[in-house]
């Protein structure tokens, strides 16, 4: 019968089964049917393992490397199929990869509890009011907009070495104090739960299987990243090539970031508008193009100290470097505004609704931006910052150099 028949008349051609770390003790009876069914049932070596006795099919290891395209899994549409995966196969699990080749209805999909959801269990910690994170095969610097002090965190870890890196990543964030929790081989015979602070961790023969929970604690010096727009400058590293905080709070304002949105950052010196850009939202993408080779390595180093790491540099100059870049959604010009061609590529780039804002501290780049408000609208404002510093025995204003900028909505 061929797949479409069977999905008219609900019967799923590929089920994907969560499975703990109690193996078939944990199942359901419909789990349990569905892969005792199964023609063909694939699962890591450890997953089959557990659920030996149940199948009667043919068992097929994932290939090493992993095959993201699911081509053994496609190649069987119509067969019996069934997938095991850890716990909830929805929650950064297998069960997101198969979706985007296999329709909903094309699949069944019988979750078993999430390893965060097991170890807040242990830990009695509402779900709901602390931060996760999955550090499974992902950067640790990710964690690193979660750290603020009373906050409570649950993170996946990729392996047994996992939880002594973000120990050392906690400890030289100023988060040394925090506590460590190592929830291991959740569910399984061997469970252990065992707990260090961070700057004195010393846990060894970790199980690979581990869940990190953190209380976090910091210090008076360490290196929280406030929540709102407009971070501290010393916060990144840079060579004075830097749209300062108060300027970069008001065009993040003017940029408007919108969940999963794709930001050119044309120009990007220390990188610092994608960064914040970015971390309105673990949703938000950017692209920094920056033509000095120092400056664009510079934002990369920032990007991952921020917890960016997936902030995406360009090394080259515009307008050259924004051939072949995906659609953008806003673009930012911050720097280069007036080189030939740069406006013109930017504004062409952008989609009907696509936001770009300009800054300009130069009369050039400033006779740039009116010409083109002049020319196609928008808003123009100007922001001025004084700042007070010692003038002999007593303090006086000495103000920055002003900032035009132009915001405009392409129609």
């Amino acid at each position: 019968m061929p797949a479409e028949a069977l999905n008219h008349a609900g019967r799923p051609w590929l089920t994907i089964v969560g499975i703990g770390e109690d193996g078939v003790a944990g199942l359901g009876d419909e789990a349990k049917r569905r892969i005792a069914g199964a023609e063909f049932v694939f699962g890591g070596s450890r997953h089959l393992s557990l659920v030996e006795t149940l199948v009667t099919g043919e068992a097929r290891a994932w290939p090493s490397p992993f095959d993201s395209e699911m081509r053994d899994v496609l190649a069987l549409r119509g067969k019996k199929v069934c997938v095991l995966a850890s716990g909830d196969p929805f929650f950064h699990g297998v069960g997101v990869t198969l979706a985007r080749h296999v329709a909903a209805d094309e699949m069944l999909a019988l979750p078993a509890p999430s390893s965060l959801s097991h170890a807040a269990a242990r830990l009695g910690w509402a779900l709901q009011e602390i931060e996760t994170v999955s550090l499974h095969g992902r950067p640790l610097d990710l964690i690193r907009p979660l750290l603020h002090p009373k906050r409570r965190i649950l993170a996946l870890t990729s392996d047994a070495e996992g939880p002594a890196a973000i120990a050392a990543l906690l400890t030289e964030c100023g988060f040394g104090a925090s506590r460590m929790i190592v929830l291991e081989a959740l569910g399984a015979p061997d469970e252990r739960i065992r707990q260090a602070p961070a700057d004195a961790f010393d846990l060894e023969n970790i199980n690979p299987l581990n869940v990190l929970a953190l209380d976090v604690e910091s210090s008076r010096e360490a290196r929280t990243l406030p929540l709102t727009p407009g971070l501290a400058d010393d916060l990144f590293e840079h060579d004075g090539q830097i749209t300062k905080r108060e300027v970069r709070a008001v065009t993040l304002s003017a940029l408007a970031p919108r969940r999963g949105e794709l930001l050119w950052d044309i120009g990007a010196g220390s990188g610092s508008i994608s960064i914040e850009w970015m971390l309105a939202d673990p949703s938000m993408r950017a692209i920094a193009i920056e033509a000095d080779a120092e400056r664009a390595a510079r934002a990369g180093r920032n990007a991952s100290a921020c917890g960016v790491p997936g902030l995406r540099i360009i090394e080259g100059a515009a307008p050259a470097a924004l051939t072949g870049l995906p659609t953008p959604d806003a673009i930012f010009i911050g720097g280069g505004g007036t080189d030939q061609g740069v406006m013109e590529a930017a504004i062409e780039a952008l989609p009907s609704g696509g936001r770009l804002v300009a800054n300009a501290v130069t009369l050039e780049t400033e006779a740039l931006l009116l010409s083109e408000q002049a020319k196609r609208g928008g808003d123009l404002a100007r922001i001025g910052i004084s700042r007070a510093v010692p003038v002999g025995s007593m303090h006086g204003w000495r103000p920055s150099m002003p900032v035009t900028q132009w915001s405009w909505v392409k129609p």
